[in-house]
């Protein structure tokens, strides 16, 4: 019995509404499986929408409890790379891969090369790039199989991991968040609960130590813990401790659909905002949140640092003071986002929905 037929057997309650699409949403554009016998490469690759050109989103790898999930993870991160790309306002619609990581010994080149010939049947209706489980050589294995990949290092020319860009954005909104919604003057002596040190996590607790702010870190890489206590004097606590420790602000940094039923209650920051995919675990959610005081920032406005990046590199317009500028312009859109929820009346997941879905057209 394969994986999916099980997770649909033995969890009814789990089963999407549509194979093509999330519950209560429009199906996406396109769902493409693709498998690999001898690489053992089990990949979904979806595109949520090209209203706005070519879906553009990054490459999960990742270990999946069944490939209903993997097939879940692929839906609800393409669709908020279409919401992303849109808020951002790049030409460029959304999409997302993921890749059931294999059990046991696999040849990961191999495998990766796997991915990058179904990248290409697409034919340029998908462009991936980096994400959480896959590296910039990774991304080079694919550049050798389809033009339709970004994220990677070039000599004398931008681009590369942009992962730095990504915790730029966050950090901009979190100080803009701070400022406005904390009526704080600065991120100095701010407490941030930074849940995960990966890649953007460790980035943007370097940039909110630089700021003056007071860190508390979890992560399941105890080195990593140990790293940020020496170099950026942060408070350790346990991955179960994090999202609800006493802390100004809390920054999601690993997976998705961390803010849920069960975490909500525990929370005791008054602002959310960081670098994780999908943090809402529903979108009652935003709203179980907006009633206990807190703020919460759309994950897909404050992380879209890099996608901007890899999106300036496929074009060929890199270049890093205007990346970096480009960056900075999360601050505005957080800034008007929290103007717009003033006339509303919308929590800020409802409102930046709204805002994102009315821009899913072809820009002019």
């Amino acid at each position: 019995m394969s994986d999916l037929v099980r997770a649909l057997t033995e969890s009814p309650a789990s089963i999407p509404s549509s194979l093509f699409g999330l519950p209560e949403q429009p199906a996406h554009e396109r769902v493409l499986f693709a498998t690999d016998e001898q690489t053992g490469l089990k990949t979904i690759l979806a595109v949520h929408s090209t209203a706005r050109g070519p879906a553009f989103g990054g490459c999960r790898f990742w270990t999946y409890d069944n490939e209903l999930a993997a097939l879940n993870d692929a839906l609800r991160l393409s669709q908020g790379m279409s919401l992303k790309n849109a808020l951002a306002n790049l030409p460029f619609g959304g999409g997302k891969a993921v890749i059931i990581k294999p059990a046991g010994d696999f040849d990961r080149p191999a495998l990766f090369a796997a991915f990058g010939r179904a990248v290409a049947s697409l034919n340029g209706a998908y462009i991936t790039a980096e994400d959480v489980g896959t590296t910039t050589a990774d991304m080079r294995v694919v550049q050798q199989h389809t033009q339709f990949v970004s994220g990677i290092p070039r000599e004398g020319a931008f681009g590369g991991d942009p992962s730095p860009k990504t915790a730029w954005g966050v950090f901009v909104s979190i100080d803009e968040g701070v400022k406005r919604v904390l009526g704080r003057s600065s991120l100095e002596g701010v407490t941030v609960a930074l849940q995960g040190l990966g890649a953007v996590g460790w980035h943007l607790a370097e940039f909110l130590h630089k700021a003056g702010a007071q860190l508390v870190v979890a992560d399941v890489n105890a080195d990593k813990v140990a790293r940020a206590q020496a170099e950026l004097k942060a408070r350790a606590v346990s991955v179960n401790e994090i999202l609800s420790v006493q802390a100004d602000v809390l920054a999601p940094c690993a997976l998705g659909a961390v803010l849920n039923a069960q975490s909500i209650p525990a929370i005791q920051a008054k602002l959310i905002a960081g670098a994780a995919n999908n943090q809402l675990a529903t979108v009652a959610d935003g709203d179980a949140l907006q009633a206990r005081g807190i703020t919460y920032l759309p994950d897909y406005l404050v992380n879209a640092g890099g996608i901007v990046s890899v999106a300036r590199e496929f074009r060929n317009e890199g270049e890093e003071s205007k990346v970096m500028a480009e960056v900075s312009e999360i601050r505005g859109r957080v800034a008007e986002l929290l103007e717009r929820i003033k006339v509303s009346g919308n929590t800020p997941g409802r409102e930046a929905d709204a805002w994102a879905r009315s821009k899913l057209v072809k820009p002019v």
